[in-house]
């Protein structure tokens, strides 16, 4: 009798698997062609890439339940997906995975002006919480560079910041509860609409776990009131290292804007040829945002630019306007994909104390020349969160392996210095084997314990996070 070969093996379980998730979900829910695939086979780290076994759509928490609960039964991997904008690589799917998309699921559930909070489902963007909120004075605080097209799934999963993350806090500072689905099937609600849950902190585990505990389906976030006023001002300096240092005694003065973000001249120069946002042609920019009533700005600014004057700014400029404003931070916000006009590159996420920019800073530019990669620098300066761009060409395998390692330098720098190896990016597979530089054995293990307790057949976003060699054992599993 003739054995069936291995490729209709894996071509029968494909269609017995696709067949089962047609079932608990409506129909269109499901996508298993070949070529519709490709949309998903990587995230923003667009140098990695395998298209999926097929990638699904739920509408409700009920579904994702219904999903999970076959795929943990078949054991099949799921790689949970918000918008696709992690630069970290930490939707990248496996051949073998069923990649769980929640952009359908984009719902306002509830909100509550009163105890200021807002109750969504998770594949709603970033920016439409605040959408949804504003025409009452209120805004939802953490806003990513990407928060156009980012999902809130995404942001709990990495614990997502951005340029007011100074002020206001990142993710988790602004989490209240959580509905997160288990590969079992299992529902469970985490936290709610008050300051503290009792018990053990699992909405803190889960926010930043990257997918690697459960599928979190709704959200309940922190709305503010808006202030009364905001108002940036443009610092340009001579050299990164002298900007680096001016935020450093920014903050050293007890001064805390709502927002202090960094630019080189690479970065001004593209924002200004994409975007045209008024910027001054420096080698380093300083973007500082303050709050408050027009007395409070103009006391807040005075005290900043007194600072700023003892590092010699060969520029500085208040915005006169709502529409300057609007520009000023239209280029900002646009850094990234203006560099990806002109040149490839991989974007770092490290995390360094804020007195430690003027060395970092200029160590990045000692390893540019000796990689023979130009660096491109933008990034929150006000609480040390670094988004070097390391420029190459992705068609050349040299190049990628040359902006590989020098990352990994760069890196491994910021844990030297006394940070951390994300500040908001997390760590997906990009950097999953220096976790041990920053981490103990010890440390790595109790992380995983975690995970063996949510997850124990590891079939949630697999390759993830945790380094190959420690975990091979769980995965055979």
């Amino acid at each position: 009798m003739q054995m069936p070969s291995p490729r209709a093996s894996v071509l029968a379980r494909r269609r017995t698997i696709i067949s089962r998730l047609q079932g608990v979900l409506p129909e269109g829910s499901v996508i298993h062609d070949e070529f519709e695939l490709r949309a998903y086979e990587c995230d923003a780290l667009t140098m990695y890439g395998c298209p999926p076994l097929a990638v699904v759509l739920p509408g409700t928490t009920e579904e994702v339940a219904e999903v999970l609960k076959a795929c943990g039964e078949e054991g099949v991997p799921v790689v949970p997906r918000g918008s696709g904008t992690s630069l970290s690589g930490g939707a990248l799917p496996t051949a073998d995975c069923v990649v769980l998309g929640v952009s359908r699921m984009n719902r306002v559930l509830e909100t509550d002006y009163a105890n200021r909070f807002i109750r969504v489902q998770t594949g709603r963007t970033n920016l439409s919480v605040t959408g949804a909120v504003e025409n009452r004075g209120y805004f939802y605080a953490p806003d990513p560079s990407s928060q156009l097209a980012c999902a809130i799934a995404g942001n709990i999963a990495m614990n997502s910041g951005g340029a007011h993350c100074l002020k206001y806090g990142v993710t988790t500072n602004n989490l209240l509860g959580a509905k997160i689905v288990l590969m079992n099937g299992e529902i469970l609600e985490l936290g709610g609409a008050h300051l503290d849950a009792g018990g053990l902190d699992f909405l803190g585990v889960v926010c930043g776990s990257e997918g690697q505990l459960g599928v979190v389906t709704e959200a309940t976030l922190r709305i503010l009131r808006k202030p009364e006023g905001a108002r940036p001002i443009l610092m340009g300096f001579e050299a990164n290292e002298v900007a680096g240092a001016c935020v450093s005694d920014i903050i050293r003065a007890g001064i805390l804007p709502a927002a202090i973000e960094f630019m080189d001249r690479k970065c001004i120069r593209a924002c200004e040829s994409f975007v045209g946002a008024g910027y001054p042609d420096v080698e380093a920019l300083l973007i500082i945002e303050v709050e408050g009533s027009p007395e409070e700005i103009d006391e807040q600014l005075a005290l900043i630019t007194r600072v700023a004057e003892k590092h010699r700014p060969s520029e500085i400029r208040e915005s006169g306007s709502d529409e300057e404003t609007q520009r000023i931070w239209a280029g900002r916000k646009a850094a990234f994909g203006a560099m990806g006009v002109i040149n490839d590159y991989m974007c770092l996420d490290g995390t360094i104390p804020v007195s430690e920019l003027p060395v970092v800073l200029k160590r990045i530019g000692e390893l540019s020349n000796e990689f023979g990669l130009e660096v491109a620098n933008v990034f929150h300066a006000g609480d040390g969160n670094l988004h070097p761009l390391i420029l190459f060409d992705a068609n050349d395998e040299d190049q990628l392996g040359k902006c590989e390692a020098m990352g990994a330098e760069i890196l491994k720098l910021c844990v030297d210095v006394g940070g951390c190896l994300s500040g908001e990016h997390g760590i997906g597979v990009e950097k999953r084997d220096l976790m041990p530089f920053q981490y103990s054995a010890d440390d790595i293990e109790a992380q995983i314990r975690i995970k063996d307790a949510f997850d124990p057949n590891w079939l949630l976003n697999p390759a993830k996070v945790f380094p190959l060699s420690a975990t091979a054992s769980r995965r055979e599993a």
